[in-house]
């Protein structure tokens, strides 16, 4: 114990609440990816068990490869993610656009629907979606498949983009743009020569939120596909139905570690972005 001026000083008292803020830490990230990593270790036991280990064994990984139901569902929620990504990204873009640099009748109405979007239950907007599609599209001739799962997914996902594109224009320089037209370069340029390259990493960040949310879906997805258009979550779905086999821990590996890598790049990449 040392007396300065403000009173007595314990040794070590000052690294207690580190040390503690750092096992608490540790034990909050143990509780939510310690069940990922028992899924993706018993991807690879050698018997269908799920519970006991009994050698390690890629035959899954083989089995998951030869399942062409499951590499159609595959194919189909990349299908659904890119071109709803594609879409959102555009709409979002300029409606982010919109609403923050121009000034409009029902402004505030359409800002507060935006965001009401992002924390609307996921139920309620499968079932009115279905409702709406069943009213419209089938009297038309257009059954539920892929096509009305790419409008679902855009429809729930420009709110996301919005709201990042949106972050990313508030903070940048409007002097620029105006400077821009001044020396003059018609709206288009100035978006094509200035705005966009300024705002492209919260575009991208938005492109990238945009396609895990639609790749990931179960809910909405649920409600509005039909015959020969199941998406990944919805065969995994189907397939835990009958048990979990070390065939669904395989594939959720793969889905893992194929969403680290996109999250991973996509960071890499926005971080480049941020240091140009």
């Amino acid at each position: 114990m040392s007396a300065k001026a403000g009173g007595p000083v314990y040794k070590g008292v000052g690294k207690l609440p580190d040390r503690a803020l750092f096992l608490f830490s540790v034990l909050i990230y143990a509780f939510l990816y310690a069940p990922i990593l028992v899924l993706m270790f018993f991807s690879f036991n050698s018997s269908k068990s799920t519970q006991t280990w009994t050698g390690f064994s890629t035959e899954w990984y083989g089995a998951l490869l030869r399942d062409q139901t499951i590499l159609d569902a595959f194919f189909n929620s990349m299908k659904v993610g890119v071109t709803a990504t594609i879409i959102a990204t555009v709409i979002g873009t300029f409606t982010a656009l919109a609403l923050t640099r121009h000034n409009f009748r029902g402004k505030l109405a359409a800002d507060t629907t935006i965001y009401a979007a992002t924390v609307m239950p996921e139920i309620v907007v499968g079932v009115s979606l279905l409702v709406f599609f069943v009213a419209t599209l089938i009297p038309l001739g257009i059954e539920l498949g892929i096509a009305t799962i790419v409008i679902a997914h855009v429809a729930f996902t420009i709110s996301f983009v919005t709201i990042v594109v949106r972050a990313r224009l508030a903070g940048m320089d409007q002097s620029l743009e105006e400077a821009a037209q001044d020396l003059g370069a018609n709206p288009i340029t100035t978006f094509l020569r200035v705005t966009l390259p300024l705002i492209l990493p919260g575009v991208m960040a938005g492109a990238l939120l945009a396609f895990t949310l639609s790749f990931d879906d179960f809910v909405i997805t649920f409600f509005v596909s039909g015959v020969g258009s199941s998406t990944l979550p919805l065969k995994i779905y189907s397939m835990i139905k009958f048990g979990v086999t070390p065939v669904i821990n395989a594939l959720s590996t793969v889905v893992l570690v194929a969403t680290m890598i996109l999250i991973f790049g996509g960071s890499r990449l926005l971080a480049g972005k941020e240091g140009e």
